[in-house]
């Protein structure tokens, strides 16, 4: 009887320290939290509630791409009323530039074609849009040739590579005078150089000039996107590839404003929006 009693308490005694090593282990099998300090704890937390909320602010903070459609704007811009006569001057103070242009030139501020269509309107797509378009790969080219820069307007998405050219054999210097953006001021006396910069901001528009020759000017629209225009010699614009849209179109000229129009499109629609420019409106 009393051999029984001890091989029972022996066996209770080795149940109870079985049970006491499976509870230790179950207790070391977690992420051992309880013995780490109240601060790392925390910390732990916060960075797991924390990474899809920081990954969700990251994505709303990144802008949506910009859309584009089929939609297409024309329109023809003409001058109404008596039509200014050229400003002409002489380039005599270059010998190259006065063996290239001899006699009077007229300057490009005001070109007027014989039906009445305004050259160098810069028109664009004012408001509307959403969403952040990318600057195209193919830089924009302005060139010093023959004494003038061409082209004498020209539009380029923020951030888009703009390459400055001298074709001609001459000193010329190209000085840019942005409101929002970065200046640069560059001589380039040599014929074959190149230069390329940039207008990372929006700005219509960016007044550029020759310091060497007073006579030499040129007009750089910056827009966050890729729909603009210049007209043409007969005064004709156009637009394209539009998503569906109201928007306001802006047209400016150096010498005679601007005129907005607003202009609802469809995703295949194909508007007509003309302007009419009058000496000093």
């Amino acid at each position: 009887m009393n051999g029984r009693k001890v091989r029972f308490r022996f066996a209770a005694l080795g149940a109870a320290a079985l049970l006491g090593v499976a509870g230790l282990a179950g207790c070391g099998g977690g992420d051992d939290d309880e013995d780490k300090p109240k601060s790392a704890r925390a910390a732990g937390a916060a960075k797991e509630a924390g990474a899809p909320a920081a990954a969700s602010a990251a994505s709303a903070a990144a802008p949506a791409a910009g859309a584009t459609g089929n939609a297409t704007i024309t329109g023809k811009i003409v001058f109404e009323g008596a039509i200014p006569a050229p400003e002409k001057f002489k380039m005599t103070a270059d010998a190259f530039c006065a063996k290239a242009h001899p006699g009077e030139v007229a300057r490009q501020n005001v070109e007027i074609g014989p039906d009445r269509g305004l050259q160098d309107v810069f028109v664009y797509v004012k408001s509307g849009l959403a969403g952040s378009y990318p600057p195209p790969a193919t830089a924009a080219v302005i060139d010093q040739k023959g004494c003038t820069y061409h082209p004498h307007v020209f539009g380029v998405v923020a951030g888009q590579n703009i390459d400055i050219l001298n074709s001609d054999p001459t000193l010329h210097n190209i000085h840019s005078l942005p409101e929002k953006n970065e200046a640069f001021n560059l001589g380039m006396p040599v014929q074959g150089m190149k230069y390329t910069k940039k207008f990372d901001k929006p700005e219509v528009m960016v007044r550029i000039k020759c310091d060497v020759h007073g006579w030499m000017s040129a007009y750089c629209g910056v827009v966050a996107h890729p729909f603009f225009a210049v007209t043409a010699a007969d005064g004709t614009y156009t637009i394209k590839n539009l998503p569906a849209g109201t928007y306001t179109i802006e047209a400016w000229h150096e010498k005679f404003g601007t005129q907005t129009q607003q202009v609802t499109v469809g995703a295949t629609d194909s508007k007509t929006v003309p302007f009419t420019f009058k000496a000093g409106a």
